[in-house]
C-alpha cells in the first residue's frame, strides 16, 4: 500500500495497558508531517509521555502501529531508532566538561576523533554554546544546561527530537526566554520536533500543531488558532485558556439560548440540539443594564495589569469578563455577546452505566449492595402471585443471577467524603466549571470512569465516595 511520504511518523490505533490492568494510551492515531513542530498537550496522566515513550522506544505498544517514513517502528529498540529525546532532568554527567558530554554518544560509536570534534562544535553553534567546550556542566544555569541536553541529542542527527517537558525545571522567565530559543533552533534545524507539556502558554507560542489529550485519548488535533478559537469539546475550552462554558439549547437555525438569553451564533447545529456554548472572557461586551441581552451584579473585579478580570453573577450562572475598563463592585450591569464571539458545540446526553444483577429474593445485586426493585416491570407482561413471580404463561420466573444494565444521569450522582456513605469511590481526574455546575470525572477504584454533575467545588484528585440513590437508576435485563 502507498505510504504519504509526507509524513514521517504515523501512529495508527495505538494503545498501552500496563500489568495492572490500566490503560494509558487508548486507540492514539496520528500523522505527523517532516519538519513539524508537534506538542503533545494535557494534564498530568493523561498520556502524553507514555505515548512520547513508545515513539521513542522506551515502551512498546500493547497494540498498533508505528510508522516512520513508512516502516513499521513498533518493536525496534531505542538505538535502532533515528530518534533522540531530551528528558525534563537533563542527565548530564557532572563529572564530565561540556565538551565530553555532547560528544559522549559519538564516542561510543567510535566516530573518528577529528568528526567527533567538528560535529560538537556544529552543534555548540547551534545552541550559542562555542567556547564553552571546556567548562564543567555544574557552573552552568538551568537554561544552559537543558541547551547542552539539546545539543547532546542533536550530535546525533536524528531525523526527530523527543522533547519531554523540558522547560519544567526553569523559572517563569528562563522558560519563556528558552521557548522561543526552541522555536527559532527549530526554524533553522529544519527537523520534526515532537514535545510534551501540561502547558498551555508553552504549546501556543511554540507548535505548529497541537494535540490535545486527556484520560489516553486525542481529544483535538489542529493548529494553536483552530484549538483556541474553535474547541471541539469542553474539555478543550477548558482547559486551553480561560472560557465561560455554559449549558445551552438550540432554540431555531443559528440561535442559541443559555444564560437565560438568546443569541445569534454561526454554528448550524440541529433546533432542539442540547449543546455546551463556549465564550471566552474577551469576547463578553460589558454595556448598561437597558442594552444588555444578559443582565447581572458585578461580584468580583481583579486587576492583573494588562487587563481587569470581572465577574458578573446572572441569576446562577458566573460570567467572566476581561475588559480594558474596570466595573463597579456590587453594581448591575449588561452583557453582549456578538455571533463570532459564541462557539456552540452538539453534546450527548451522557448517561452512567453500570451491571447488576437479580437475586432469588427479587432483589437488585449491585455494588455490594441490594435493593428493592420493581420486577414486574422488567419482565414485560409478567405478574406477581402469592410473593412469585410468573410469566405470561403461568410459569414461574428465576430472577437468581439474571444480570441488569443500569444507568443514572449525572445530576442524580452525590460526591461525598465519607467513604462509607457511597457504594464506590474514586479519585476526581477531571472537572470543568459550566456557568452554574461542576461537571466531574471520577476514576472509580475498579478503574472506570463516572461522570458528575454538582454544583460543589471539590478539587482535582480528591478521593471522593459516590452515593446512587436506587430510584435515581434505570434497569433493563441485559439481553
Amino acid at each position: 500500500m502507498a505510504q504519504n511520504l509526507e509524513n514521517i511518523i504515523e501512529l495508527k490505533h495505538i494503545s498501552k495497558a500496563f500489568a495492572d490492568g490500566f490503560v494509558a494510551v487508548e486507540d492514539f492515531n496520528l500523522e505527523i508531517k517532516k519538519g513539524e513542530f508537534v506538542t503533545f498537550l494535557g494534564p498530568s496522566g493523561c498520556g502524553k509521555t507514555t505515548t512520547l515513550r513508545m515513539i521513542a522506544g522506551f515502551e512498546l505498544p500493547s497494540s498498533g502501529e508505528i510508522l516512520l517514513s513508512g516502516e513499521d517502528i513498533s518493536r525496534l529498540s531505542p538505538n535502532e531508532r533515528p530518534i533522540n529525546t531530551v528528558f525534563q532532568r537533563y542527565a548530564l554527567f557532572p563529572h564530565l566538561n561540556i565538551y565530553d558530554n555532547v560528544a559522549f554518544g559519538l564516542k561510543l560509536k567510535k566516530l573518528p576523533k577529528e568528526e567527533i570534534v567538528k560535529k560538537v562544535q556544529r552543534v555548540l553553534e547551534m545552541v550559542d554554546l562555542a567556547g564553552f567546550e571546556n567548562r564543567k556542566v555544574t557552573t552552568l544555569s538551568g537554561g544552559q544546561q537543558q541547551r547542552i541536553a539539546i545539543a547532546r541529542a542533536l550530535v546525533n542527527e536524528p531525523d526527530i527530537l523527543l522533547l519531554d517537558e523540558p522547560l519544567g525545571a526553569l523559572d517563569l522567565k528562563m522558560r519563556q526566554e528558552m521557548q522561543l530559543e526552541l522555536k527559532m533552533m527549530h526554524e533553522r534545524l529544519g527537523i520534526t520536533f515532537i514535545y510534551v507539556t501540561h502547558d498551555q502558554e508553552e504549546a501556543l507560542t511554540m507548535s505548529d500543531k497541537i494535540v490535545v489529550m486527556a484520560e489516553g485519548r486525542i481529544q483535538q488535533v489542529g493548529t494553536p488558532e483552530e484549538i483556541y478559537n474553535e474547541p471541539q469539546n469542553a474539555f478543550v475550552a477548558d482547559f486551553i485558556g480561560e472560557s465561560n462554558i455554559f449549558n445551552g439549547l438550540m432554540t431555531d437555525k443559528l440561535r442559541v439560548r443559555f444564560c437565560g438569553a438568546e443569541f445569534v451564533c454561526l454554528d448550524d447545529i440541529p433546533e432542539g440540539s442540547p449543546v455546551d456554548v463556549v465564550v471566552r472572557p474577551e469576547d463578553v461586551i460589558m454595556t448598561t443594564v437597558e442594552a444588555g441581552r444578559i443582565r447581572g451584579i458585578v461580584h468580583s473585579v481583579i486587576f492583573k495589569g494588562m487587563h481587569y478580570e470581572i465577574t458578573v453573577l446572572s441569576g446562577k450562572n458566573e460570567v467572566v469578563i476581561r475588559s480594558t475598563k474596570a466595573a463597579e463592585l456590587g453594581g448591575q450591569i449588561g452583557l453582549n455577546i456578538e455571533p463570532d464571539g459564541i462557539h456552540v458545540m452538539p453534546v450527548e446526553q451522557i448517561m452512567n452505566q453500570f451491571e447488576g444483577v437479580l437475586t432469588k429474593a427479587y432483589k437488585l445485586a449491585f455494588m455490594g449492595q441490594e435493593y428493592d426493585c420493581d420486577v414486574v416491570s422488567l419482565f414485560g407482561g409478567a405478574f406477581m402471585k402469592e410473593g412469585v413471580l410468573y410469566d405470561t404463561d403461568g410459569e414461574e420466573i428465576d430472577t437468581e443471577d439474571v444480570k441488569v444494565s443500569l444507568s443514572v444521569s449525572p445530576e442524580d450522582i452525590i460526591m461525598s467524603d465519607n467513604a462509607k456513605e457511597g457504594i464506590i469511590c474514586g479519585h476526581i481526574i477531571n472537572l470543568i466549571y459550566k456557568g452554574d455546575h461542576y461537571h466531574y470525572v471520577v476514576r472509580t477504584d475498579d478503574e472506570q470512569d463516572v461522570i458528575i454533575d454538582d454544583e460543589y467545588l471539590w478539587n482535582m484528585n480528591d478521593y471522593v465516595s459516590l452515593v446512587i440513590p436506587a430510584e435515581k437508576l434505570a434497569m433493563e435485563i441485559k439481553r
